[in-house]
């Protein structure tokens, strides 16, 4: 077996990757990094691989990546037979692509107040979720055009690696106060994205019928 995730069980981008790894039956091994409170992942063990110290890290065969981002698009694109969830038509591609930013930008003070109302991370709550509140209106308003149009997902008729990236860090934000009730169109996307084959939940993740 190749590949190994350094992961943190709790950390919602390792569980991004952990969501695409079950969804696309990849074998693995898992390596348990103390996140909280052993701050494990600034030791430097972990630094050789990521050298800012952030989860989760890949490693296949001598590839070694992190960010969760690049390890979503790279296992899509060595794991995925079928190119569904990383299409490479161009508009496709490129609005994944976008999402996957979003994620890694708009959606940063998202992950960070998840982390200071539930691991006493520095931060000001507030400030962090009036621009996670943001995001998620954009989120929402897209996701509420494609519904109309009788589309589920974020970019294609089927699940991608944008809605994988997307999905643990709205679905978590209950975790710093935010109502899930405000966004309807996300909630319908978090039921469907629920019946991925594959899919595999974590603490905190909502289970609505």
């Amino acid at each position: 077996m190749s590949l190994t995730l350094y992961n943190y069980e709790l950390d919602d981008s390792s569980y991004r990757v952990r969501l695409l790894l079950s969804i696309l039956k990849t074998p693995h091994e898992v390596v348990a990094v103390d996140m909280v409170p052993g701050k494990e992942h600034l030791g430097p063990a972990v630094r050789a691989l990521s050298p800012l110290g952030s989860l989760p890290v890949l490693i296949d065969g001598d590839l070694t990546l992190y960010g969760p981002e690049a390890i979503l698009a790279y296992l899509a694109k060595a794991y995925d037979p079928s190119g569904q969830f990383l299409p490479m038509e161009a508009k496709a591609f490129g609005e994944t692509m976008r999402w996957l930013n979003f994620s890694a930008s708009a959606l940063a003070p998202a992950m960070q107040a998840r982390l200071v109302a539930l691991l006493d991370e520095p931060g000001d709550l507030e400030i962090l979720k009036r621009a996670a509140r943001e995001a998620f209106r954009v989120m929402d308003d897209h996701m509420t055009l494609r519904q109309i149009d009788g589309v589920e997902w974020f970019v294609a008729d089927h699940a991608t690696i944008a809605d994988v990236t997307l999905f643990p860090i709205f679905a978590l934000s209950r975790d710093f106060g935010i109502d899930h009730d405000e966004f309807p169109a996300l909630r319908r996307w978090i039921r469907r994205f629920r019946t991925l084959d594959g899919f595999k939940t974590m603490p905190g993740i909502p289970d609505y019928h």
